[in-house]
């Protein structure tokens, strides 16, 4: 039997993002704006999970996020789990929420809506936080989390 494993390093300071749905890893990286970060980043998917069947984890050295920002990540890996590191330790566990409200981050999925056709920044409001649904702030329009984009 051979007992050959991909390792990837541990990191000093930063923050591990776990249990991302694996279809939803990326979305992740862009609402965390982490297509622009400069710091060391390791990620990967498609990785066995008894909870998700399969999952995506992302290692950030040296960035932390403000909980504004983690639950953002709610409204597609509702099962995210942060690991704040110092000194190769993790030293807080953090769940993230789905926030009462959005701005800025998801389409409205109607057509007609302002926001599609004025650049006006997008508003939501949260009306169910367990299969996610938001309102449209402009025109009402409810969107799922299966017909949710992000941006």
């Amino acid at each position: 039997m051979d007992d050959k494993k991909l390792q990837v390093s541990a990191i000093k300071n930063g923050t591990v993002i776990d249990h991302i749905p694996a279809s939803n890893l990326f979305k992740v990286i862009n609402i965390l704006g982490l297509n622009k970060v400069e710091t060391q980043m390791t990620f990967g998917s498609n990785f066995e999970s008894k909870k998700l069947g399969l999952k995506a984890i992302i290692k950030l050295s040296d960035i932390f996020f403000a909980d504004e920002d983690i639950n953002k990540i709610a409204l597609v890996a509702p099962d995210a789990k942060l690991n704040i590191i110092k000194d190769y330790k993790v030293v807080e566990k953090k769940i993230v929420e789905v926030p009462d409200h959005i701005k800025g981050i998801a389409k409205c999925m109607n057509p007609k809506c302002i926001t599609n056709h004025e650049g006006i920044v997008t508003k939501f409001t949260v009306i169910s936080k367990k299969d996610v649904a938001i309102k449209c702030h402009y025109c009402e329009k409810i969107t799922d989390a299966e017909h949710m984009e992000i941006f």
